[in-house]
């Protein structure tokens, strides 16, 4: 055949890219159980950091297997719930959501189907459930744990694809913004359950705000901070009926004890 040819240059071409594709194949193939463990582990990794058992650094130094051990210790139970806030199913204990299953879920909730919202609750009490949405330049998402039967905000880690570095990257990349979460609220019952604001919450003397549901945006990434805000609000009107139940619940039991005490001390007097 002539290597000069038109005929030749296609078929030569034609041939390598067949051969390259399916190299490449070959290796996403043989790789894919290694992403899928490293993407479960760093998706443990982010609840957990959020539920305050350790940082996502300290996490990610002690390699996969010693965080699914450390999450299996931890972990007490997992489930679906709908928007109805009632329980649809349980979830087996190496079930996590990934980004990819979270964008699902989003577009499901925003009226493509019946959304599967997983509560994941550990032995301390701590329950944690995720957030996703769009920032500006790609997906951000996250984890929000709650204090035992609250809507107190107890830690929060957040990530994102492709935010700008030093600016929309901070809601990552910046442990003071993901701190600010903390002992806020979530108010289930308004509108807007979170606010992320532009030119700052007020503060007191400490510089806590004095709005339980409101922080500060990031400076110079109002759009990154809008997105999150948006996704947060999304997500957590979705779980609403779900935690005004359980603070509810959470309620009547510390009603309960406070009127057995009470009965225990008429009797103490009495005697």
């Amino acid at each position: 055949m002539n290597t000069n040819s038109n005929l030749y240059t296609v078929i030569y071409t034609t041939l390598i890219v067949v051969v390259v594709a399916a190299v490449l194949a070959v290796v996403s193939q043989s790789l894919k159980g290694r992403q899928e463990a490293n993407e479960k582990a760093d998706t443990i990794s982010q609840m957990m950091t959020a539920a305050g058992f350790g940082s996502k650094e300290e996490f990610g130094k002690i390699g996969n297997a010693a965080v699914l051990a450390r999450y299996a210790e931890e972990i007490d139970r997992a489930f679906v719930v709908g928007p109805d806030g009632q329980k649809v199913a349980d979830l087996p204990l190496e079930k996590v959501y990934s980004p990819s299953e979270l964008k699902k879920q989003n577009y499901n909730i925003k009226g493509a189907d019946t959304p599967e919202l997983p509560v994941f609750i550990f032995k301390n009490g701590v329950t944690v459930v995720p957030v996703y949405g769009a920032g500006l330049w790609g997906p951000v998402w996250g984890y929000i744990a709650f204090e035992p039967g609250s809507n107190v905000i107890k830690g929060a880690y957040f990530d994102h694809e492709s935010e700008t570095a030093g600016l929309g990257a901070k809601i990552k990349d910046d442990p003071e913004f993901q701190h600010s979460f903390d002992g806020e609220m979530i108010d289930f019952a308004g509108v807007n359950p979170f606010d992320i604001v532009k030119g700052g919450a007020p503060k007191d003397e400490a510089g806590k705000s004095l709005v339980d549901n409101k922080i500060d945006a990031i400076t110079g990434a109002t759009m990154t901070s809008r997105g999150l805000e948006n996704a947060i609000d999304v997500w957590m009107a979705t779980y609403a009926k779900y935690f005004l139940a359980e603070v509810e619940d959470s309620s009547d039991d510390v009603n309960a004890n406070d009127d057995v005490n009470g009965d225990d001390a008429k009797e103490v007097k009495e005697d």
